[in-house]
């Protein structure tokens, strides 16, 4: 995927890699996972439109942020998480 003449194909077809700037394979594969999610919890049949794929991916977040509890937040949400974090460190 790092190949100098694939990179080129894929910029003279007008498509955009995924990759991160640094080739930091990490991040990569956090983007893969959340990815994974949305395919595998969320997008459970294929939308007609693109407008209505992008309102579902909106939904998705939504959900996953507000409403889904994480087993490695402690059964919170990662809003809940979050909330919480500020909240410490706005009484330190």
């Amino acid at each position: 995927y790092c190949s100098g003449l694939y990179q080129q194909e894929l910029k003279r077809h007008g498509i955009q890699t995924s990759m991160t700037d640094g080739y930091d394979c990490y991040q990569n594969a956090l983007a893969e996972r959340v990815n994974g999610i949305l395919k595998q919890e969320f997008l459970l049949y294929r939308c007609k439109t693109f407008k209505e794929l992008k309102a579902l991916v909106a939904e998705s977040v939504e959900l996953y942020n507000r409403m889904r509890p994480h087993l490695s937040l402690g059964m919170q949400t990662p809003d809940e998480a979050h909330r919480k974090a500020i909240s410490a460190l706005e009484m330190a």
